[in-house]
């Protein structure tokens, strides 16, 4: 290992895109930044969204040493990790894999890439259980993903769209959001779903962006997940009328993901406001996925 210093970016994420429960997601242009160097011990200096502990008991460093574990490792060299996070935490947006991405990009790196992004997606993918919001935070833009087997295909992402994120102030934490779901489901749900998510790779690939509004309905988690984000359905609706493309919620939630043309942002906009209530808004392109390099030393 080198003394250089490294540097990780990681993207915001959306998973479900409402239909594709646990297997479909997206990248936002908004990033975890991450810098690291060799230390005596772990070390954490956190700034931005939220409350971070400054220990080593972090998602960051358990991504990191869970990569070292898949290398065949057992002992992960310590690291000093300086990390601004500009993603809100416990609202739908990916703040928890962005995390884990960046630690196990830490460890690739300081291996000598021995992971590459294939192998940094398979571990986060093994560390979250579902792949949905680990696969475009590694390859970016839109993506179909599986867990077991690790699989992640991009998706094309269209030109102009930008999401308009209703983001509420109180958190839904996954494990809540998690219990919420039921055992088993009917049939004709299933079906439901499944044809709907299929729908939406037929829609980027074709460019009939209009079935979004279609391939975006869900009938597996939102309904029974409703009842922790009040106001959900008139909101669904709110957007909708105006002129959103497809709105799901993002994730676990509470955040409300309306996907338009820039042409529409101020009307969707006013129409997340009694939604997000005292929360706020946020326009956001596509993100590209993970960058991970070697950098100059950064000063502390």
């Amino acid at each position: 290992m080198s003394d250089e210093a490294l540097y990780v970016q990681v993207p915001a994420t959306l998973a479900n895109l409402g239909s594709g429960f646990d297997a479909l997601g997206v990248a936002l242009d908004l990033y975890l930044e991450v810098r690291a160097s060799p230390a005596l011990a772990d070390e954490l200096y956190y700034t931005g969204e939220g409350q971070v502990p400054n220990t080593p008991d972090n998602l960051i460093h358990q991504g990191y040493r869970a990569a070292w574990q898949a290398l065949g490792e057992t002992k992960a060299p310590p690291l000093a990790i300086q990390a601004h996070n500009p993603i809100p935490l416990a609202r739908g947006m990916g703040s928890s894999s962005a995390a884990l991405v960046a630690g196990a990009a830490l460890a690739d790196l300081i291996s000598g890439h021995r992971l590459g992004k294939e192998g940094i997606f398979a571990v986060t993918a093994a560390l979250e259980g579902h792949p949905d919001n680990v696969a475009p935070a590694v390859f970016g833009g839109f993506v179909a993903a599986l867990a077991d087997p690790p699989l992640a295909l991009p998706l094309p992402s269209p030109h102009g769209l930008v999401f308009v994120l209703g983001i509420p102030p109180y958190e839904v934490p996954t494990p809540l959001a998690r219990a919420a779901l039921p055992q088993t489901i009917p049939y004709a749900d299933a079906v439901f779903n499944l044809a709907r998510s299929a729908l939406w790779p037929a829609a980027l690939y074709s460019g009939h962006l209009e079935a979004l509004r279609e391939a975006a309905k869900d009938r597996l988690h939102q309904p029974y997940r409703a009842h922790l984000m009040p106001g959900l359905e008139a909101a669904l609706e709110q957007v909708y009328a105006a002129g959103a493309l497809a709105a799901f919620v993002g994730g676990a939630g509470p955040t409300l993901a309306a996907l338009a043309q820039a042409n529409q942002i101020e009307s969707i906009k006013s129409a997340l406001q009694n939604y997000v209530g005292q929360g706020s808004t946020l326009v956001l392109g596509l993100g590209k996925g993970l960058q991970w390099k070697e950098v100059s030393a950064p000063s502390r």
